[in-house]
């Protein structure tokens, strides 16, 4: 099933830049890492999810890069910025050569089927 997104036709011609130029700087960041990484997890200040996802990949002796942006308290525009490039409604956002896989409980699914190998092969 496809993700619902409004269709680009259906933005008014002049908030197009303003929503294509929203937090630009922090989806290139992350664009960037997970093109120069294998996997890549991005996460927040005292959210314990983050926290399991890399001692996941620890433990299965995977080597990834974390990014964190802000807490509870701070950087919520940059982590809505994310949200909105991505889809993904939490942290963490786990990707995988490129692919968004979810969130800890989707890495350690993968990572207990054997599919992340597969995907890191």
């Amino acid at each position: 099933m496809p993700r619902s997104i409004l269709e680009e036709a259906k933005l008014h011609p002049a908030i197009r830049e303003h929503i294509a130029q929203h937090e630009a700087g922090i989806v290139k960041q992350v664009q960037d890492a997970v093109a120069a990484n294998a996997v890549v997890v991005i996460g927040m200040a005292a959210n314990p999810f983050p926290k399991k996802a890399c001692k996941t990949l620890d433990a299965a002796g995977v080597p990834y890069r974390y990014l964190q942006y802000g807490s509870y308290f701070s950087g919520w525009r940059k982590r809505n910025a994310l949200k909105l490039w991505t889809g993904w409604p939490t942290f963490p956002m786990v990707f995988v050569k490129g692919m968004l896989v979810g969130g800890a409980t989707d890495l350690q699914a993968l990572i207990v089927s054997g599919e992340l190998k597969k995907l890191l092969a």
